[in-house]
């Protein structure tokens, strides 16, 4: 039997969303069946990838008569240790965690396991205590494969500027590993500069092209780990008055996917994050029924180009 919650003020207060899926926030059915209620630990609302996760991970629930209390770490994770520990407090019947970075991300799923609260893990893992199940894109695959794209496109020739993500996230690692297993069948293009973001943003993204494209002008092709980065880049490319480079991201977001359409960006990965979220949200009902899952779900990411980008645009996967 699951457990039933009251959720009172006090959570309100801790800035938790709830959100009463499917027959509002009564902890049971109309048949009397007891309703589950899963925490959504969001690393931040403010990244239209995240969002759409939850989104996927809200439909997915009032299709099955659970019960989501979000919670948006808003990329500090001190804040999210909180907000876990908020979680195991209600004992709720299983948790969804997307870690806000690589500080401390440990340290809630241990506290969730310890209170034999399952948990799930969405798009970074932490290393050495990984969830019951984590689920993200194959991201050293999807990597590789732009890679070797972006290798053709400027016919194995180039200078290339990495702007990373946060390190030692599980994304940022796998991204990384890929790329360069690319790169590796083009001797002919060198790495001559790379810096790491802390929030995968867009004015990070701005800030460290500029200062890539001041110290290193030759640069003609630039990977930003994420399209927000990769955006930032692109702008920083037409603000230097600089042409013909080649820019990519990767996620797929709203905005990406656009840059892709008009040729801001010559291309990203697209993620299934509204697969992801709703993969998630079943395999967080399948632990909490006792259930066993394999260690990883990886999901595939597409490369998008110009030519095959309208479908994402129209109906994200």
């Amino acid at each position: 039997m699951f457990r039933k919650i009251a959720v009172s003020v006090t959570t309100v207060a801790l800035a938790l969303s709830a959100t009463a899926c499917a027959g509002g926030s009564s902890s049971s059915s109309e048949g009397g069946e007891e309703q589950m209620t899963i925490g959504l630990a969001v690393a931040n609302q403010q990244a239209d990838f995240f969002n759409q996760i939850r989104q996927a991970v809200e439909g997915a629930a009032g299709e099955n008569n659970v019960k989501v209390v979000v919670a948006d770490a808003k990329g500090d994770s001190n804040t999210q240790v909180s907000q876990i520990q908020d979680f195991i407090t209600q004992q709720v019947d299983a948790i969804i965690y997307i870690p806000a970075g690589a500080t401390a991300a440990t340290v809630p799923v241990r506290a969730a396991q310890s209170a034999d609260i399952p948990i799930v893990t969405v798009d970074r893992n932490p290393e050495g205590s990984p969830g019951d199940t984590f689920i993200a894109t194959d991201s050293v695959a999807a990597a590789q494969a732009l890679g070797e794209w972006v290798g053709e496109q400027v016919g194995g020739e180039g200078n290339l500027g990495v702007i990373q993500g946060q390190i030692g996230t599980t994304p940022e690692l796998a991204r990384d590993e890929g790329f360069t297993t690319a790169m590796g069948q083009y001797p002919g293009i060198t790495e001559v500069a790379r810096q790491a973001s802390q929030q995968w943003a867009q004015d990070e993204g701005f800030q460290i092209a500029t200062d890539m494209l001041q110290a290193n002008p030759e640069i003609n092709i630039i990977f930003g780990r994420a399209d927000a980065l990769a955006l930032g880049a692109a702008q920083a490319v037409r603000t230097a008055g600089v042409e013909d480079v080649t820019i990519v991201g990767f996620d797929g977001d709203k905005a990406g996917l656009e840059a892709v359409k008009s040729g801001v960006l010559a291309a990203t990965i697209t993620q299934p994050t509204q697969g992801m979220g709703k993969l998630a949200l079943e395999s967080a009902i399948k632990l909490a029924k006792g259930e066993e899952l394999p260690a990883e779900q990886l999901q595939e990411g597409v490369l998008t180009t110009k030519e095959n980008v309208d479908p994402f645009i129209t109906e994200h996967p």
